[in-house]
């Protein structure tokens, strides 16, 4: 591309002897490791960095993320000497409004004990899309005690659960029963707030079984709360129609182009979306068909020059 810079894929893939598609997935590499820009003089094509500034440019790349790890490396150090100082006084359990739940059997105890003191509002947020049965079943009798006692009950679950038959069914008797039910593309954490008084957080968001924090403290409870009425103005009722955008997007799809271009994997968008790895890479190819693209570095900057992203 430096010496020849008039030459398309097709020219580059003749001459390396290799297919097209070999050669956009070393144009998406280029363009990872900066040594690929977008080119000014023709809208939607890409352009060589001089390999002085390109090289230059990875090396500081490599040097700051080297730094990074070494301050990481200290920032854990203090850390875990920090965490060894207050074991003691964590396993005794509550602290400075902070209480540590392990286990599963703890959370679920927990989760009983405050359902059956709230008096006004559970507030939930449920990522991991479909809700497996044995989690339906258990929030089943702690949302019926809530409602049959006036306590509000509001739930935000993904978009993807519209298509899980075990959790519109839920979701519709919830509704059916006084609660309320809004889907999102997406959700920060599983998280559960009540009477804004007190809220439970996974320790590990990944892995909820891992075990449960408990939070007290009026400012960080203020500030969950807001989060969750930002969310929830945003969100759509679970019997609603996906409505599309202006550009003819749904917030699902609209989601999914935030997350590859902010540089989630596949994986990841799919995990946050709560949609399977198939299900993404369907939804990513149907995208990219609608833009006329043939990679998805190409389609990041179609969908950029259409509108959109943000």
């Amino acid at each position: 591309m430096l010496t020849h810079q008039d030459w398309g894929i097709s020219e580059i893939a003749g001459h390396l002897g290799c297919g097209e598609h070999d050669v956009r997935d070393a144009l998406d590499r280029l363009a990872e490791l900066n040594l690929l820009r977008r080119s000014l003089q023709a809208p939607g094509g890409l352009r060589p960095v001089s390999p002085n500034l390109g090289f230059q440019l990875l090396l500081q790349r490599q040097q700051a993320e080297l730094l990074a790890q070494q301050q990481q490396f200290a920032e854990s150090q203090a850390a875990i000497s920090k965490l060894l100082d207050e074991y003691s006084e964590l396993r005794t359990g509550e602290r400075h409004g902070v209480e540590y739940l392990q286990g599963i059997d703890a959370i679920q105890a927990r989760l009983e004990e405050l359902a059956h003191r709230s008096t006004s509002e559970c507030l939930s947020f449920m990522p991991g899309g479909a809700q497996s049965a044995a989690s339906l079943e258990a929030s089943r009798p702690l949302d019926e005690d809530l409602m049959r006692r006036g306590v509000r009950v509001l739930t935000l679950y993904l978009d993807s659960v519209r298509n899980d038959n075990a959790t519109v069914d839920y979701a519709q008797w919830l509704h059916a029963n006084g609660g309320e039910v809004r889907t999102v593309p997406a959700l920060p954490l599983r998280m559960v707030v009540f009477d804004r008084e007190v809220v439970l957080l996974p320790v590990d968001p990944d892995n909820t079984r891992k075990g449960a924090v408990q939070l007290t403290g009026p400012g960080v409870l203020t500030a969950l709360a807001a989060l969750f009425e930002h969310v929830w103005e945003c969100a759509a009722p679970l019997g609603s129609a996906q409505d599309r955008d202006d550009v003819g997007l749904t917030a699902q799809e609209r989601e999914l182009l935030r997350q590859l271009t902010q540089g989630a994997t596949d994986e990841i968008a799919a995990k946050k979306l709560g949609i399977g790895l198939r299900t993404e890479r369907r939804i990513m190819s149907e995208l990219m068909g609608r833009l006329g693209a043939r990679s998805r570095f190409e389609a990041g900057v179609l969908a950029a020059k259409a509108g959109w992203t943000d």
